[in-house]
Parts: structure tokens; sequence; C-alpha cells
């Protein structure tokens, strides 16, 4: 077979361009930090990488989850304790104005006027907001779960009906907490109303105290129930939480798995291939170089 000037030539260009175009792979590698900078350097590793993309995102988005939950659920405790706080301030006046040998009717007004300032104050901590939802209201659209002057629910329970925040794949927690579930059932026997009745009852009628004082740790009991669910709950929460940073962390270590440059391999690979193509122009200049004033010496 005759080989040509020409055929040498095509074929060293040839090999020129590929060696260059190897070399150009490596900088945009080196340059890009990542193995893959279009789907056609690795169309498996793309597909991989959109996957584990795709998995970060959710990841991501229960990370957003599990953070308002933990608002949630900090602001519902922190509430519910303060609030047995004033409880238990309720219970000591009622306790002093049960004592009738000891207690002059001027001092059971006094004392009626102070349990009725802290009824108030338990109105206003049951219409705690977050995010502009009462805490207690359950699914309601309003700001308020209670009137501030009757002490009325105004929030809105219905049957599947929780505040639900999606925490994992598999896993949803209930972040809210209705006034009837720890305060007790409207309509005359919640906590608001048993402390109304203690107010009345200190000037009106200090012998039915004693009633008023067995009604108050029933709602101190539920309440304290409460606060051990908001617990549990919080804690799972934090489980949740330390479990998606894990899962958050291994998808990042995938990720650059697939993606990453190893820069030590590369750079080395780059220098060879720098090498490889400086001796092949060398040889390409030595076989292209001769002209026609070469041939007629």
């Amino acid at each position: 077979m005759r080989i040509t000037q020409k055929a040498v030539t095509l074929t060293s260009l040839q090999g020129l361009n590929r060696n260059l175009d190897q070399f150009g792979k490596l900088q945009e590698q080196l340059t890009s930090g990542r193995l893959i900078n279009a789907p056609s350097d690795s169309p498996t590793g793309t597909n991989k990488a959109m996957q584990t993309r795709s998995e970060q995102a959710a990841v991501e988005q229960y990370a957003r989850n599990i953070s308002d939950a933990d608002s949630w659920l900090s602001i519902t405790d922190s509430t519910l304790q303060n609030m047995l706080g004033v409880v238990r301030r309720v219970r000591d006046l009622t306790v002093q104005g049960a004592s009738t040998g000891t207690s002059s009717e001027a001092s059971r007004r006094a004392l009626a006027t102070e349990v009725e300032s802290l009824r108030e104050s338990l109105l206003g901590m049951a219409n705690t907001n977050i995010q502009g939802r009462p805490i207690f209201g359950g699914i309601t659209t309003g700001t308020k779960a209670y009137d501030g002057v009757t002490g009325a629910y105004l929030g809105m329970t219905a049957p599947g009906g929780d505040v639900l925040r999606r925490v994992s794949a598999t896993e949803e927690v209930r972040v809210d907490m209705t006034g009837p579930e720890v305060f007790g059932p409207a309509g005359g026997d919640d906590l608001f109303a048993v402390v109304a009745r203690i107010a009345d009852d200190l000037v009106n009628d200090p012998e039915a105290l004693g009633q008023g004082l067995d009604d108050l740790d029933v709602a101190m009991k539920r309440m304290l129930g409460g606060v051990a669910d908001v617990g549990a709950r919080s804690a799972r929460v934090d489980r949740e939480m330390q479990i998606n940073s894990d899962l958050a962390l291994m998808l990042e270590t995938q990720l650059g798995e697939v993606e990453a440059v190893d820069l030590p391999g590369t750079l080395m690979r780059l220098k060879m291939q720098e090498v490889g193509y400086q001796a092949a122009l060398q040889a390409t200049a030595k076989a292209i170089s001769p002209t026609l004033m070469d041939y007629l010496r």
C-alpha cells in the first residue's frame, strides 16, 4: 500500500487533535473541580448524580420541616410551662382564700381580683401565635384560640385535622395541641372556666373553694400530661434531626464520589498528557517538515 505525504499529515493531525482533546478535558476538570461537566462525560455518572441531588433536595426540605416542627414544639412547651406557673399561683391564692378563719372579706376580694387578673394572663398565653396561627387553635385560620373576655374556644378541631410536619420519607410528627386537649373541654369545664369560678367563689361562696381546688388539680394534671406529650414529640424531632443530618452528609459524600475530581491523580494525568502532547508535536514536526525543495535537492 502506498503511503502518501497527505496521509501521513492527516494521521498526525488526527492524533494531535485527540491528544489536545484529552488535555483540554483534564484542564476543564481541574478548573471546575468536577469529573462530569456535561452528560456526555459519563451518562451513568450523570444519572446517579441527578438521583443524589434529588435526594438532597428532599433532605433539605425535611430539614426545614424539622426546624419548623422544633419551633412549634419549643414554643408550645415554653407556653405550657409558663401557664403552669400561673396556675400554681392561682392554686396558692385559692388555698389562702379557703382559710375562712383567717381571711376577711376584703382580703378575699383582693385575692379574687388577682385571680381574675391571672385568668386574663392565662387567656393571653393560650392565644400565643406562631407564624400567625394560634398554637392551641387546631386547624383554625383565625389568630386566636380563645376569646379574651369570655374564654370561649374559637379554634377548630376535626378528625385527622392535626397540624403535621413530614420529617422523613416515612415519618410525620404532629406539632400542635388543641385547647380542649390541654386545658379541658370547652363549654364551662375548662381551665379558664374553673379559674373564673374560683374568682367568683372567693367573694360569694368560700365554702365551694374546696371543689375549685379539686377542679384546678385536674386541670393541672391535664396540662402536665400535655407537657409530657410535647416533650416526647420534641425528643422524636431531635432524633429525626440527627438522622437527617447524617443522611445529608452521606449524600454529599456520594455526590463527591461521582462528581468530585481526584486532584493529585488528575494533576498527574494532566502532566502525562502534556508530555505526550509535546512528544507528538515534535514527532509530527519531523514527519511533515519535508517540502518540495527537500525533494529537489
